[in-house]
């Protein structure tokens, strides 16, 4: 049986506030560190087609520079606007050192 999860990257390879592009599943996603805790989330915003790893992570928060949104990175609802639709979040988790995402289990929106 073939399993949905897959292997992103290193569990130590992010300092906080940092974030990489990662795809899975054939999704983009972004690999996020907010304060040494990873999240796993689309890679755009729910608002504009805009790519948010361009944007910065902040108080567990992602950030679109385009508009100014912020999306919680624990649930994607958006916490400031003008985005009023969440962005989807992805379990993950590490073993041996490695992450894994499964892409086929979003929370939220897709």
């Amino acid at each position: 049986m073939d399993t949905p999860w897959v292997k992103v990257g290193s569990a130590e390879e992010l300092r906080p506030g940092q974030m990489k592009r990662v795809t899975a599943g054939g999704r983009r996603l972004l690999l996020c560190n907010a304060d040494g805790t990873l999240h796993c989330v689309d890679e755009m915003c729910s608002h504009e087609d805009y790519s948010l790893h361009l944007g910065c992570i902040q108080e567990g928060r992602i950030k679109c520079s385009l508009h100014g949104s912020y999306f919680d990175l624990e649930t994607g609802r958006p916490t400031v606007e003008p985005a009023t639709e969440p962005i989807a979040v992805y379990p993950l988790r590490i073993e041996a050192g490695e992450v894994w995402v499964d892409p086929t289990n979003p929370i939220g929106s897709d």
